[in-house]
């Protein structure tokens, strides 16, 4: 997704499928940031910051016109998570949504423990009133059959 034709392309399918907000993974875009595409979606993107960052990983919401209507504030929390907070229609109700990269089995434990610990204190400081989506890869799998599943689970 580190061209923008991409971003289109995305864009025209959130729109098929009519979805209001829809988590990205993956993006490998660099930097924190927004951008508004021609066709009026918004797109908030999480990635790596420093210099010469390597273009991996990156997360990203891409919001409809009534999303960003509704969006009160947006946080990035590095290259693997990034979250949104949106006005409900009932009066004193946030939703967040919260969009998760997770680290493979191939990251160290520590690197692992690190993602997961941010994502619990993230959680954490959402109101338990307010309901709170997380959704993304968690890059989690449980055994190598995936006989009937093809559509939707790789081999590996």
């Amino acid at each position: 997704m580190c061209d923008t034709g991409r971003a289109f392309q995305i864009a025209v399918e959130r729109r098929r499928y009519n979805l209001e907000v829809l988590g990205i993974s993956e993006t490998h875009w660099t930097q924190v940031g927004q951008q508004r595409l021609t066709s009026g979606e918004l797109l908030l993107y999480s990635g790596h910051e420093e210099v010469n960052a390597p273009h991996t990983q990156g997360v990203a919401l891409m919001l409809s016109k009534q999303a960003q209507n509704a969006l009160i504030g947006w946080e990035s929390h590095g290259p693997m998570i990034i979250k949104a907070s949106f006005k409900a229609k009932n009066e004193g109700i946030t939703m967040n949504i919260i969009q998760c990269y997770a680290p493979t089995n191939d990251y160290n434990e520590d690197a692992k423990d690190q993602v997961y610990n941010r994502l619990q204190s993230i959680i954490e400081k959402c109101q338990t009133k307010d309901p709170t989506i997380l959704m993304g890869d968690f890059n989690a799998k449980v055994g190598t059959d995936n006989t009937g599943y093809e559509d939707i689970m790789g081999r590996h």
